[in-house]
């Protein structure tokens, strides 16, 4: 076993300090395994968020030597501990105390999304076909873990504030799987466009490698809507078709 310092940023609300403690670290250990045995030899009032240490429940986020990750999937053996392994909550939330921070506001830019809204069955047993192509184009989306480092690392919410204008990634890849479902009848390029601002994303793809899960939230969520919104606005000849003919939802 070596010995490693482990500096934890302590405290409620924005009042709080910078401690240090040092932890055994044997082979296999995650940082939350630290962060438990922080707990139980030194600071049984450490407040730290965690439910499946699996990589799965997306609880237990937090940034580590400054990159947002999940405690319960950073390895010791691959973080650098000549230095203190520094450990604090979230900088894009509402700190709350210790490494727990408020993530609420997530869930009410959520509920600001049109929910899905499938079109009638098309069997006489009263089922969808679907074409498989469809079914896995949108798949991909349904491995988000709502850990928020997304929505963490995203300079509109983290640097900018825009928490009432802007969405950000995690709630576009929610959109994303919404929009281009092959039941999905609903139209949301409108409310992109006028209320969820993914006009702020400028595609930087800091999202995407932030993501555990691996989603090119980019890619396949973020600039697929933008190109619907252009379409749907800003395309000269896709309004003057409009005027002639009722528009339907648009194609993935």
């Amino acid at each position: 076993m070596t010995t490693t310092t482990f500096r934890i940023w302590r405290g409620t609300g924005n009042e709080g300090s910078w401690e240090e403690y040092p932890v055994e670290i044997s082979e296999g250990m995650v940082v939350l395994d630290a962060i438990h045995a922080i707990q139980a030899k030194h600071a049984s009032d450490l407040a730290v968020r965690w439910n499946c240490k699996a990589g799965k429940c997306g609880s237990c986020s937090a940034e580590i030597n400054g990159n947002p990750r999940l405690m319960c999937m950073t390895r010791m053996e691959t973080i650098d501990t000549s230095q203190p392994v520094t450990v604090e909550p979230l900088r894009a939330f509402p700190r709350v105390r210790d490494l727990v921070t408020d993530v609420s506001v997530n869930f009410r830019m959520k509920k600001s999304v049109t929910p899905f809204t499938p079109r009638k069955p098309d069997a006489a047993d009263g089922t969808w076909r679907m074409k498989q192509e469809d079914v896995d184009r949108v798949q991909e989306f349904r491995k988000c873990i709502e850990c928020f480092l997304c929505q963490n690392v995203c300079h509109v919410l983290r640097d900018h504030h825009k928490q009432d204008e802007f969405i950000g990634p995690r709630h576009f890849v929610y959109t994303a799987a919404l929009e281009m479902h092959p039941l999905d009848t609903a139209d949301r390029v409108s409310d992109l466009k006028k209320t969820q601002g993914i006009g702020y994303c400028n595609i930087t793809k800091c999202c995407t490698v932030a993501c555990p899960e691996h989603i090119k939230i980019t890619d396949n969520a973020i600039i697929p809507l933008k190109e619907r919104v252009v379409d749907e606005f800003y395309d000269p000849l896709t309004k003057l078709f409009r005027i002639f003919k009722p528009r339907k939802k648009t194609e993935a």
